[in-house]
């Protein structure tokens, strides 16, 4: 593969999974995202995607042609949510270019998974024809999150074979302190930690971040499990130090859910 311009690589806050129906300044972003990726760096060749929703013991990475829709959340959500499909083509040949750049890691080519909410929520309003070859990569639950950084770094030169490497995730995401009321104000501790990591993100200094224990409270409470953090890492690991960041939309949603978003993209495309 070949492309003009190096892909760029984007991390998204990908918050509900209501997002789907709804047409919101995340989702409004996230297509004016797209378009300006297609207009700088062309219509990328494939998709990449690291999902919150995808943890397993070991790495694998689908493989089939046409991966299936998951729709991996509770029935308590609205009905129409269950009837969204993003019928997205797969890519064999990219996933095997995977299980090959991260080896002597093992791979495993997945038949089974598909794409979840994670890859497809925000890829319907990012990339809405589903006419985008995609892939999605698991993340090992039981590896350190400086491994997840340094599987990104293997990743990284997908970019000039016209990849779209994105991951989809959360850098702040306690459900279980969530307030659902539009206006409920950002704990302090929420802000504190979202500040923080983009600070890191924009410092470019990713390591501050790597032991989420010497961060404390704001960083045990932002943080409570690792899966929506870790795709963080496998973007800001595919991260080329010429790099230019854009960071939007960055706020807080329902007291303690993080919709921070960003592109890192080469500065001539």
């Amino acid at each position: 593969m070949s492309s003009p311009h190096r892909m760029p690589v984007v991390f998204f806050g990908h918050g509900s999974p209501t997002n789907a129906l709804e047409n919101n300044v995340s989702t409004k972003t996230w297509a004016k995202i797209a378009r300006n990726i297609v207009k700088t760096a062309g219509r990328p060749k494939a998709i990449l995607c690291i999902s919150a929703h995808w943890c397993t013991r070991g790495t694998a990475v689908t493989a089939m042609q046409k991966p299936r829709t998951i729709h991996d959340f509770g029935r308590g959500l609205p009905g129409p949510l269950f009837d969204l499909q993003y019928p997205a083509p797969g890519a064999p040949e990219l996933a095997k270019r995977v299980q090959d750049l991260l080896s002597p890691l093992p791979v495993t080519l997945d038949h089974n998974w598909g794409l979840d909410h994670g890859t497809w929520a925000v890829l319907l309003k990012a990339f809405p024809q589903a006419d985008i070859p995609v892939i999605q990569l698991s993340m090992d639950a039981r590896k350190p999150i400086e491994w997840h950084y340094q599987l990104g770094q293997r990743l990284r030169q997908l970019r000039d074979e016209g990849v779209l490497i994105i991951g989809s995730g959360n850098v702040v995401h306690n459900l279980g302190r969530m307030d659902w009321s539009p206006a409920a104000k950002p704990y302090d501790w929420a802000i504190r930690f979202n500040d923080l990591v983009r600070d890191c993100i924009t410092d470019n200094t990713p390591e501050r971040l790597f032991d989420l224990d010497l961060l404390g409270q704001d960083a045990s409470l932002s943080v409570p499990d690792l899966d929506h953090f870790w795709p963080l890492f496998y973007v800001l690991g595919a991260r080329d130090g010429t790099d230019k960041l854009t960071l939007d939309p960055d706020f807080i949603q329902y007291k303690s859910l993080s919709m921070m978003s960003f592109v890192l993209q080469h500065p001539k495309a």
